[in-house]
């Protein structure tokens, strides 16, 4: 069966399967760490703890707590992401077997975020990597242990990445015999052409 909040796709098994730890949960509880996990959804930081209490008395361990907040996250995001209204949502997870009243929290307060979970989503899409700085050496081995002659040109690169997720600065380096160099430059220039008529 194919549900909009998964993209007109098969509800992953995972997800099935932790549906049945979500109802073990209060409703009310659940939509009290629904808050939490939309605050974390929308980068304001999550309170562990206070979820840790909200499943106190469902008996979770470690493992069903993480469970339930990934599944909450995934539902959350993936029908912000396919722009899933509250009622169909409500729906779809009652099909799956959420009790209608735990599905109601959940959309509603869905409801109440779509929007922002919309734009944070969008923010968050279409980010690439930057090149921060670029350095290189160049070095000419005449010989070693293993040749008397090798005469080769053997080219360091090392590339800085900025990370735009983590916001730090990343190095990539690599060593390149001239030839693989000359490649890298011709393919290198050649994106850049490319790049320059989409401008």
């Amino acid at each position: 069966m194919r549900f909009r909040f998964c993209g007109d796709l098969d509800c992953p098994d995972w997800v099935l399967a932790e549906i049945s730890t979500l109802a073990k949960i209060s409703s009310v509880k659940l939509k009290l760490i629904c808050a939490q996990v939309l605050k974390d959804v929308l980068g304001e930081g999550i309170d562990y703890d206070k979820i840790l209490k909200l499943t106190s008395d469902a008996k979770f361990e470690s493992g069903d707590v993480k469970a339930t907040v990934a599944v909450l996250a995934f539902i959350l995001s993936s029908a912000a992401k396919y722009n899933v209204d509250s009622e169909s949502l409500s729906s779809e997870l009652q099909q799956l077997g959420l009790p209608k009243e735990h599905a109601a929290g959940l959309c509603r307060s869905y409801e109440e975020k779509q929007s922002s979970l919309q734009d944070s989503l969008r923010k968050g899409s279409l980010r690439l990597n930057c090149l921060d700085s670029v350095s290189w050496r160049v070095d000419y081995t005449l010989s070693s242990s293993e040749l008397r002659e090798v005469n080769e040109p053997v080219v360091h690169l090392k590339l800085n990445v900025k990370n735009v997720d983590r916001k730090v600065t990343e190095p990539v380096a690599m060593t390149l015999s001239a030839e693989k160099f000359r490649v890298l430059l011709a393919e290198l220039k050649q994106a850049q052409a490319i790049m320059k008529t989409l401008e």
